[in-house]
């Protein structure tokens, strides 16, 4: 079985594994010595990590630079951790994965984006406690299981 991980990079964001014994959640632990340690444990037992793609913007209208810059800093912190330990990955854009599991768009939900999403994977993975934290992270499992071809 291919062990696949799934990472949502955001300081809310979370991760999910696909191993041998089912899918694992876990939220992005609030420092970098635990994200560096947990990150670390699931890449050393993973054949692929999928890490979503994000552009230079994040937040609304007057979101501060320094939210900006803290967001950059710890999807870097990501890539490193990544690099580090030789795993295949692969970055994929969040309309790449959004389409693959048929999500619809933001601009039909609006201010109920996120809690659409996190519909869709309690539906998808009925077995997993899922939050707002974990439920891009499962999504992107779920896109990087087809795109595998477990799925």
């Amino acid at each position: 079985m291919k062990r696949i991980l799934a990472i949502d990079p955001g300081l809310s964001g979370g991760l999910a594994y696909l191993g041998a014994s089912g899918v694992i959640l876990d939220s992005m632990p609030a420092t970098d010595q635990d994200v560096c340690i947990l990150v670390t444990d699931r890449l050393a037992i993973s054949d692929v990590c999928y890490i979503e793609k994000v552009g230079g913007y994040v937040g609304g209208k007057g979101a501060p630079g320094s939210s900006m810059f803290q967001f950059g800093r710890n999807v870097g912190f990501l890539h490193g951790l990544i690099a580090a330990s030789k795993t295949r990955v692969i970055e994929v854009p969040p309309q790449t994965w959004q389409k693959t599991i048929q999500a619809g768009t933001k601009a039909t939900h609006g201010t109920r984006w996120k809690a659409h999403l996190k519909g869709i994977a309690q539906q998808r993975q009925p077995r997993l406690t899922i939050t707002l934290k974990t439920a891009d992270a499962v999504l992107i499992l779920e896109h990087a299981m087809i795109a595998e071809g477990l799925k």
